[in-house]
């Protein structure tokens, strides 16, 4: 074996690093420095070999190709007293909540207190973060708004004010990476109202929303659902117009803008359902009318859903929360206060997780560790 003590070496004509053959080792009290570049600028082709490396600078993170698709490394863990935290927030319980709960998903038993929401909303739809720093946005006061507001998910207390986005909406389905937050907002009135808009956040800054684009249905209220990997947003669409219940998947790119691509479709036809994922696998379940069902897609690819497994409740307007391997599926329509929770990489029914503090319904889920982080 040769070694090489030096910080660094390169061809004779300085053209760059000669070609390393064979079993090496290195040791070095320094660092190399992999190649770099943004999400757009990854390399695709057949000259790819599963193993090679790379920094993405559109999220601050090491890549590896696995052979079809570049997965993100994940160099830190958002652990808090032992685990990932999620929080549910902004809920409707026989009139307007400003309540919000927390829990650590790697373990089990009941929420606790976080504090409360800057306003009493209802009709959440899903809510994003990044690893410090947990949003929701829009919902009814009881009438529609833009208000997106802000917690720091390490701590407790009540919610800050974040911004406005770009429309009033009723049930906006967001999803995030670790610097950017997406919303699909839905219409700001009963049909026939109908909205397309998906705008976006910078979650570290404050501010209002941007548009970012559309998605290729016009619906009524979003009644749909959305989570993501560190690289794309899945937006799972809903009621078109109360009458007319899609089963459709679309995608985008979470660091461009531009219009969402078809993904997909559900197994059923329905609206109404929450969404979470880790990194490569996304979770949908608990429609309206099909309540207790879960859905799951692998993200990084598209196609249609397959069928995970069952809830043990059958109700919808829950919200949902994940880590790297567990999936929490919170409350729901009517009354309940139900956490129940899923292994994410396999198949199955829920479990028993424990119970929010109270009963909550249209309410929506983030956590420090989900996957788009």
């Amino acid at each position: 074996m040769s070694e090489f003590k030096s910080s660094s070496f390169r061809n004779e004509d300085n053209s760059g690093a000669p070609d390393i053959v064979g079993v090496t080792s290195f040791t070095s009290p320094f660092y190399f420095v992999p190649p770099s570049g943004t999400t757009a600028q990854r390399p695709s082709g057949d000259g790819l070999a599963p193993g090679m490396l790379r920094f993405n600078t559109d999220i601050g993170r090491l890549e590896v190709w696995r052979g079809d698709h570049w997965a993100t490394i994940l160099g830190e863990t958002p652990d808090l007293n032992g685990g990932a935290r999620g929080i549910t927030g902004g809920a409707y319980n026989d009139g307007a909540t400003n309540v919000l709960n927390y829990i650590t998903i790697s373990t089990t038993g009941n929420a606790i207190d976080f504090g409360d929401a800057l306003t009493a909303t209802t009709s959440t739809g899903e809510g994003c973060a990044s690893s410090t720093r947990g949003i929701w946005s829009g919902g009814l006061t009881p009438t529609r708004n833009n208000v997106i507001q802000y917690v720091t998910i390490s701590s407790t207390g009540n919610a800050l004010d974040f911004g406005d986005l770009t429309a009033i909406t009723d049930k906006p389905a967001q999803c995030s990476n670790s610097t950017r937050g997406i919303s699909v907002l839905g219409a700001a009135g009963p049909a026939p109202s109908t909205s397309n808009i998906i705008d976006y956040i910078t979650i570290a800054s404050t501010g209002n929303a941007v548009d970012y684009g559309d998605v290729n249905y016009s619906i009524n209220y979003s009644e749909g659902t959305s989570c993501a990997s560190s690289t794309r947003g899945i937006f799972v669409i809903g009621y078109t117009t109360p009458a007319n219940a899609v089963n459709v998947i679309e995608y985008s790119t979470i660091s461009t803008t531009g219009n969402a691509i078809d993904f997909g479709d559900l197994t059923v036809t329905a609206s109404g359902g929450t969404s979470c994922s880790n990194s490569t696998r996304g979770l949908i379940g608990a429609f309206f009318l099909q309540y207790n069902t879960i859905n799951y897609i692998t993200i990084a690819t598209t196609g249609n859903a397959q069928d995970f497994g069952d809830l043990i409740e059958t109700k919808f307007a829950r919200a949902s929360m994940a880590s790297s391997t567990r999936a929490v599926f919170s409350g729901g329509r009517a009354g309940s206060n139900t956490l129940e929770y899923v292994t994410i990489l396999t198949t199955g029914n829920s479990l028993d997780f424990g119970d929010l503090t109270t009963p909550m319904a249209y309410h929506a889920g983030l956590s420090n560790a989900h996957g788009g982080l």
